[in-house]
């Protein structure tokens, strides 16, 4: 079986629901159905396993930008923060926005290319919302949404990976426009509208009104299937060509993580990934990929801030400096191995 762990990041499955006879978001404005959908979507939550239970109200901002550094809640939700709430078993790999874009956003997300893993373990609790509430739902449309692009099934199908290559034979705006052909779309690090950062991208479905759920993760797995060949393919090409380069911007990347004063945080995540490059083209060694893959959301700001106290003295970038430097010098064995 092939290894896709050095492309695909991670996967995600969304599904969008909304309550029959409630108003959708953001016209949403009547606080008795805004109190109902809380208390039942908060009781069935806590009879249905063990789920950490967040109202965004009650949470400082920062905390709430840490979590979207790490891709548990939306910009949405936390527009929403007066009345939105978040939900998450125990390693984040399940999230229930209440008040996000819809009344409710569900969402499993697994590492490395799975997204039939993470369909399969998000299912079981969609069904026991949709049992449990009147789902809106039309026998012409499918699911009714706030946004006509979720109209159908409701899905999202979306996988996060890690491109260097292909970004560095200026191939990325080509498949911007391929993806576009299959009704996906190709994305920055934080989803829609964010800047591409660390050659880390998201391809996931739009619309696809008329598909199956089945037929909407074929597509998107179809897409990744083609990405990763090419990548692959391109990586052994490049090092090939440009050998000696190559080395040098991993080891002097490495030098920075580890050596640095002061780190800003795009500086982090694009020498992060120049790392990483190095570990996949065999130039030096990540002992436990998965940790260092947390390094690019653990040296964000908020999330940064939530790790470390900071003072007038000590400035963030310089926290972020040492902060990194601490665990790449941990996890990255730097023996010379080319």
């Amino acid at each position: 079986m092939t290894d896709f762990s050095s492309v695909a990041i991670s996967s995600r499955i969304r599904f969008a629901r909304n309550v029959a006879g409630m108003g959708f978001m953001p016209s949403l404005n009547s606080s008795a159905q805004i109190s109902y959908l809380t208390d039942s979507m908060t009781a069935l939550l806590s009879a249905s396993g063990d789920y950490t239970i967040m109202p965004l109200a009650t949470m400082p901002l920062s905390r709430c930008r840490a979590l979207l550094e790490r891709h548990v809640i939306s910009k949405e939700l936390i527009e929403n923060k007066d009345i939105s709430l978040v939900a998450t078993n125990e390693d984040e790999s399940l999230i229930f926005m209440i008040f996000e874009e819809d009344h409710l956003r569900e969402q499993c997300i697994q590492s490395g290319f799975s997204l039939l893993e993470a369909y399969h373990k998000l299912l079981p609790m969609d069904e026991k919302i949709c049992s449990s509430f009147e789902i809106a739902f039309d026998e012409e449309f499918g699911f009714l949404t706030s946004s006509p692009s979720n109209l159908g099934n409701g899905m999202r199908a979306s996988v996060m990976v890690f491109i260097p290559a292909l970004e560095a034979s200026g191939r990325v705006d080509e498949l911007i426009k391929q993806a576009a052909e299959f009704n996906l779309t190709f994305r920055g690090l934080y989803g829609e509208g964010s800047a591409a950062l660390g050659s880390i991208y998201q391809i996931s479905n739009q619309g696809m009104f008329a598909c199956t759920e089945e037929e909407i993760i074929d597509r998107v797995s179809d897409f990744f299937y083609s990405i990763f060949d090419e990548e692959m393919r391109l990586r052994e090409q490049l090092f090939a060509e440009n050998h000696d380069a190559i080395c040098d911007e991993v080891y002097r990347a490495l030098a920075i993580l580890e050596n640095s004063f002061l780190l800003e945080e795009k500086e982090m995540i694009s020498l992060l990934s120049r790392v990483r490059f190095g570990h996949e083209l065999g130039i030096l060694n990540i002992k436990d990929v998965d940790m260092f893959m947390k390094l690019y959301y653990h040296g964000a700001a908020a999330n940064l801030h939530e790790i470390r106290v900071f003072s007038r003295e000590k400035e963030e970038n310089k926290v972020r400096s040492e902060y990194i430097a601490k665990r790449v010098k941990n996890l990255v064995e730097n023996g010379r191995r080319t």
